[in-house]
């Protein structure tokens, strides 16, 4: 297998991704930001809530993979003759060496304290001794494998509750769920009723089959699942469609119930603030590497 490596300004990457799939035989095409980690590099989606930026990066590199080296210059050189490529560069042409893709991607995920005595481990390892609870997750197409910030404070918020607390958590909502990591999380933890939500239904899927390989009861669907009010309501999305959201969540908090918001950044914590005030006055109960938690407590 050889990489055929191509930059290419931002008018142009169509069309030469299109035209390596679709004439010059390549197996397959990916698209990059030329301009990874710089400070030229910037962001192709905008946050959700937010307008969409223009399409496509300044510069891209193109990736397109071929059976040999022979099949690759020879895309290389079709497309460079190209009057509509004449901006386009040939980086290089590098043969790949084979890789066990699967044992590559489960060495990057190890398990993941969230307290000393409750982890999320992979299914291909062995959870720690010292783990009294473990959530058994692996990486897929949905958001939350407890390697993120966000993710772990909102499981460390669960775990640090007393059992007189947790035991009162008979409806329990995870809004924008991804994996359904933290619906997993407070069901371990004693809650009851817990109901998980997303946009997507590939992450909806995702949160059933993490619930049943983690052998606990998590009832998920779309948005419209959600029939409140629970006694707490978790949501691990973005600081804009959280604010977006801020009279639907607030509204299915019941009486003396909890809200946890995270994908947070620091300096957005006045924004959150002001966005709920109308409702339920929320404060940062931790923070992580630039992220933070935010609470509130409904008192009656």
């Amino acid at each position: 297998m050889v990489e055929l490596l191509l930059l290419c300004p931002q008018d142009e990457a169509e069309s030469v991704s299109d035209a390596l799939m679709d004439e010059l035989g390549a197996l397959s095409v990916s698209v990059e930001d030329a301009d990874a980690n710089t400070e030229a590099e910037r962001a192709l989606f905008g946050e959700p809530g937010m307008p969409a930026p223009r399409g496509g990066w300044d510069r891209s590199i193109v990736k397109a993979l071929f059976d040999g080296a022979d099949a690759a210059q020879d895309a290389a050189d079709l497309l460079l003759e190209q009057d509509w490529a004449s901006a386009v560069q040939l980086q290089s042409i590098t043969p790949l060496i084979d890789q066990d893709w699967v044992r590559l991607t489960q060495s990057q995920f190890s398990p993941v304290p969230v307290t000393p005595s409750f982890w999320v481990v992979p299914s291909w390892h062995e959870a720690p001794a010292a783990a009294s609870k473990v959530i058994r997750l692996d990486p897929g197409m949905a958001f939350g494998t407890g390697t993120h910030p966000t993710t772990r404070m909102c499981l460390r918020w669960i775990a640090q509750q007393t059992p007189a607390r947790t035991a009162q958590w008979l409806r329990v909502l995870d809004y924008g769920c991804g994996s359904g990591i933290l619906a997993i999380g407070a069901a371990l933890h004693g809650a009851c009723g817990v109901e998980a939500v997303d946009i997507d239904p590939a992450a909806v899927q995702a949160t059933v089959d993490n619930a049943t390989a983690n052998h606990v009861n998590v009832k998920a669907g779309l948005p419209d699942l959600a029939k409140g009010p629970y006694a707490l309501v978790l949501a691990n999305i973005l600081a804009t469609p959280l604010k977006l959201l801020a009279p639907l969540l607030c509204g299915h908090v019941q009486s003396h119930g909890d809200l946890v918001l995270a994908g947070i950044l620091e300096r957005q914590a006045d924004e959150l603030i002001e966005a709920y005030a109308p409702w339920l006055d929320l404060s940062v109960s931790d923070s992580e590497d630039g992220w933070i938690l935010m609470t509130a407590h409904r008192s009656a």
